[in-house]
């Protein structure tokens, strides 16, 4: 019983390494599979899926991605939010002091 909960632990904490996307649903709700995606972004079959389950990849790839599911590189938080805050919005948010 130990080594069961032992491993809900490990998978826990590897779930907590990978980044979280929403490619697969961009690429669903676009009725694609992950072979057409891939073929339409110019990047490997196993890019896509190593994607899809979270794992990182380059920007370029993650540019690639956004154009083959018709969005534009601005809309990348839509599909790869980031997961630390700006260093730029942490200043904004503060107000003047001087």
């Amino acid at each position: 019983m130990d080594s069961m909960s032992n491993q809900g632990n490990d998978e826990g904490s590897s779930q907590a390494q990978k980044i979280i996307n929403r490619v697969r649903e961009f690429r669903e709700n676009k009725l694609m599979t992950q072979a057409q995606l891939a073929r339409k972004a110019k990047v490997a079959l196993r890019t896509i899926h190593s994607v899809e389950k979270g794992m990182n990849c380059r920007m370029d790839t993650k540019r690639k991605i956004l154009l083959a599911l018709g969005l534009r590189f601005e809309d990348k938080e839509l599909v790869f939010p980031s997961n630390r805050p700006s260093l730029f919005g942490s200043m904004t948010d503060r107000p003047a002091t001087h």
